[in-house]
């Protein structure tokens, strides 16, 4: 009797930690979302201040060139209206069609990406905004997919001294919506690739990293019925995704 009394306890004590330590994970992926979306308010505020400051200053520009050719300033009036025109190309590369949430983490992973000395690619056929995906999952998606990009590419440019690449495909095709990434990448072991997207804790990246991003991608991917592969080869990594573009 008092046998099968201490198996009971012993499976309610087991039963009691894989339930804690699951309430434990599934708190500490809230605390890193709620995280995120502080950030992403934030990317979203400064993404429509950058817009605000240049449509007000947009005239004053046009000013300072109109006064430039003029004075047949003009190999000075097209220095400067090349900075200008690069300058608005950064900020419509990511807003262009985009819901503001969706625009602000476009932007501020541009502008993250090119303070790092990263090139950056975004190619993007039909708006991220029109996946079939609330706000909240796009930018966990893209954020973490470009997050996880740069800082790949990052640790390549510290190693090598030489400028890392980041590409960015989005386009539709037969129903299905199509993500592609492309980055450099230092080689990854392949018990970390063979887990990649799979498990919590499998990170490309080092210590004090726990692998929450990848898991996270996939967990959207999923959600959406969709597909996700990779490719590590030559010191690159892919990514394609593929999602419906109705949700079953």
């Amino acid at each position: 009797m008092y046998w099968g009394i201490t198996l009971v306890l012993g499976i309610l004590c087991l039963y009691l930690f894989v339930t804690r330590l699951s309430l434990s994970r599934k708190m500490k992926i809230l605390m890193e979302e709620a995280k995120h979306f502080d950030e992403q308010r934030a990317q979203f505020n400064e993404t429509f201040r950058i817009v605000r400051s240049e449509r007000h200053d947009f005239l004053k520009h046009v000013s300072a060139i109109h006064f430039m050719l003029e004075t047949n300033k003009s190999e000075e009036a097209k220095q400067y209206l090349d900075e200008l025109v690069e300058g608005y190309k950064e900020t419509n590369l990511s807003i262009k069609g985009e819901r503001g949430v969706v625009a602000g983490i476009l932007h501020q992973m541009y502008r993250k990406a090119r303070a790092l000395n990263i090139e950056v690619v975004y190619d993007i056929d039909v708006p991220l905004s029109t996946l079939p995906l609330s706000d909240q999952q796009i930018v966990t998606l893209i954020g973490n997919l470009l997050s996880n990009s740069i800082d790949a590419c990052e640790e390549w440019q510290n190693n090598y001294h030489k400028q890392a690449f980041l590409t960015m495909q989005f386009y539709k095709r037969s129903g299905l919506y199509i993500l592609h990434c492309k980055n450099n990448s230092l080689p990854i072991p392949t018990q970390v690739l063979d887990q990649l997207f799979v498990n919590f804790g499998k990170t490309t990246k080092g210590e004090g990293h726990e692998g929450l991003g990848t898991k996270l991608i996939q967990d959207v991917v999923h959600e959406a019925n969709g597909f996700l592969d990779f490719v590590h080869k030559d010191e690159e990594f892919t990514i394609k995704i593929k999602i419906p573009a109705i949700r079953g």
